[in-house]
């Protein structure tokens, strides 16, 4: 008779044979947790990446923290601090990135790229400073 797994099961055997595929799942884990904020599922998907590479002692040690310490952060359905997420992407060799969020317009003004002289910037500034006179 053949034994019949869970699809997390399945899903985890499959995340730990192709590195790749592993990758991909925790980036559509963590975009899905910035698209609709659902930390549960979020936590689920963290937790289902550390299974698929080996178990939360493997991913401790290779994080270079404590076993206990990171089984508590996986067991909450609370987010992980952002040092403790940064901890384990950099034991796979990941960051974190900064992007533009697809289909949004960012409100912030881009720098611009004239260059500033700082030995006389102050200079200039005083320059187009108009005192009025005290009555």
């Amino acid at each position: 008779m053949r034994e019949l797994r869970t699809w997390r099961e399945y899903l985890i055997e499959q995340l730990a044979a192709d590195w790749e595929d592993a990758i991909d799942y925790l980036q559509v884990t963590v975009e899905g947790y910035q698209e609709d904020g659902d930390t549960p599922l979020f936590m689920l998907g963290l937790r289902t990446f550390v299974e698929s590479q080996g178990g939360i002692a493997k991913v401790a040690q290779r994080a270079g923290i404590a076993s206990e310490s990171l089984s508590k952060v996986l067991s909450s359905d609370a987010p992980p601090r952002i040092d403790t997420l940064v901890t384990i992407l950099n034991a796979f060799g990941w960051q974190l990135s900064i992007e533009p969020l697809k289909g949004k317009k960012s409100d912030l003004e881009k720098p611009s790229k004239e260059e500033v002289d700082l030995n006389t910037a102050g200079e200039k500034i005083s320059e187009q400073v108009t005192q009025t006179p005290l009555s």
